[in-house]
């Protein structure tokens, strides 16, 4: 099961394709005469002009760097809203294996095709912040820290911030997925995809770290699954899962995700926030790890203490009758065991005794908390039963899979189609059930088609 396909974009000012001139269309009509709109009754070369001065004063800053275009879709000088994806030439060594979206400009318009039903807001200022619009020429960067950044991120997961593209939570920024990494990376504005990579340094993947982020941008068609997410952590030793914070429908959410995303993997590329400094921030502290020599039978020093508290934070703290201190004891190792163990890690991965990631991990107040007893990883939630396959959901399968199934769904508010049961015989009912519970993460499409796979049967057990 995928996630949906975000359709997210800004009109560009000289794009031609049916999608940016319907939108430039559709700004200028809802905007006042006096700031570039134009009454109903002028002619469409006059609304075409308007149009397009509306587009300046709405983009801000980033209406320069439109100027230098060479044709839909490509960026011929590095402009403060050039998105590095469409130029592998000035990317350094590490990441030029990721795959890169080819230049592929769309035909001339078609005045007959609306475009995308939800477009992504533009380029602005902050709403309801004090701002009185777009910061003029290239704004100075804010400092901040890893731990800031994802402390910020924390605040609209707790919140369930509802996913919006054209409003704005209280703190000014724009509840759709930009408007959320603008808002983590304490950006003055809200940006959009395609001027994200303006205020970052692309990275490997294999260098990202908490607060850094994963950005897709496709400058050909920007309403095709351009999306951003912010980087929580490795979940797994061999890389291949992460936990990412992202604005998503319904709601802002942090979560399990495999590399680099559900959709368009190969082309997300990573980026590092320009204004990060190393300086202690929040309540967490991003120190250099001490060594392991500092931890395990025979340790005795501050280090000691501070990483036992870091634990005790994260959902440890029941492990300790006394303490923490900073004699090392069994107490310890058990509480870094759970730590560990919630990360996905098995083995000599979760033996107790904490290394580099496992240090990273608490001081950056990121990855999975110490669940309850009996939980999972998943900061304390009850545990999830393994998908048992989408063989087991189909017309003429019973099983007890289909039974828990059923239970779940009625448990979670989805149970309507059922006219008796649920029971272990997969039927019809059992499908329109499973289709509104997708529905109501915002899928559609084959996306909800009322069979649970992967996806849908972990959210419907979390």
């Amino acid at each position: 099961m995928t996630v949906p396909a975000f359709e997210e974009y800004v009109p560009a000012i000289d794009c031609t394709c049916a999608g940016c001139a319907v939108q430039r269309r559709t700004a200028a009509a809802a905007l006042p005469t006096r700031q570039g709109g134009h009454p109903a009754a002028h002619g469409a070369r006059r609304a075409l002009v308007l149009v397009t001065a509306a587009g300046v004063v709405l983009s801000g800053g980033l209406a320069e760097a439109a100027t230098g275009a060479a044709g839909p879709g490509r960026v011929t000088d590095p402009a403060p809203d050039a998105d590095p994806v469409a130029d592998p030439a000035s990317a350094p060594d590490a990441v030029t294996a990721d795959p890169v979206m080819p230049d592929d400009p769309e035909d001339a318009a078609d005045p007959a095709d609306p475009g995308p039903d939800s477009p992504q807001g533009g380029p602005g200022p902050l709403q309801g912040a004090g701002a009185s619009g777009p910061p003029a020429g290239t704004p100075t960067l804010r400092k901040t820290t890893r731990a800031d950044i994802v402390n910020r991120a924390k605040k609209w997961v707790a919140a369930q911030v509802p996913y919006s593209m054209s409003k704005y939570w209280p703190d000014g920024y724009r509840q759709d997925c930009s408007g959320y990494l603008s808002m983590a990376w304490d950006l003055p504005g809200n940006e959009w995809t395609g001027s994200l990579a303006s205020y970052g340094t692309r990275i490997a993947r294999a260098d990202l770290q908490p607060g850094d982020m994963l950005l897709y941008h496709n400058p050909a068609d920007p309403s095709k699954g351009s999306h951003v997410t912010i980087f929580g952590g490795w979940t797994d030793y061999t890389h291949t899962h992460y936990t990412a914070y992202e604005q998503t429908k319904p709601h802002t959410r942090k979560q399990t995700t495999p590399m680099a995303y559900w959709t368009h993997s190969g082309s997300y590329v990573g980026y590092r926030y320009k204004g990060l400094t190393t300086e202690t921030g929040g309540s967490s502290s991003t120190r250099a790890f001490p060594g392991a020599g500092q931890f395990g039978p025979g340790a005795n020093n501050a280090h000691v203490t501070e990483f036992g508290k870091l634990l005790v934070e994260r959902g440890g703290k029941r492990f300790y009758k006394v303490g923490p201190g900073p004699a090392w004891g069994s107490a310890d190792q058990q509480a870094t065991a759970a730590f560990q163990k919630a990360q996905g890690w098995k083995g000599k991965e979760a033996d107790g005794i904490p290394g580099p990631d496992t240090w990273r991990l608490l001081t950056t107040g990121t990855g999975n908390d110490i669940p309850a007893a009996g939980g999972t990883g998943t900061g304390g939630s009850t545990a999830t039963p393994a998908y048992p396959g989408r063989g087991n959901f189909r017309t003429g399968q019973s099983n007890s899979h289909v039974d828990r199934l059923g239970k779940q769904l009625v448990k979670k508010g989805y149970g309507k189609y059922y006219l008796s049961g649920p029971g272990p015989r997969w039927g019809e009912a059992d499908r329109r059930n499973v289709e509104a519970f997708q529905k109501a993460q915002g899928w559609r499409g084959a996306e909800a088609d009322g069979y649970p796979g992967p996806e849908t049967w972990r959210r419907l057990f979390a």
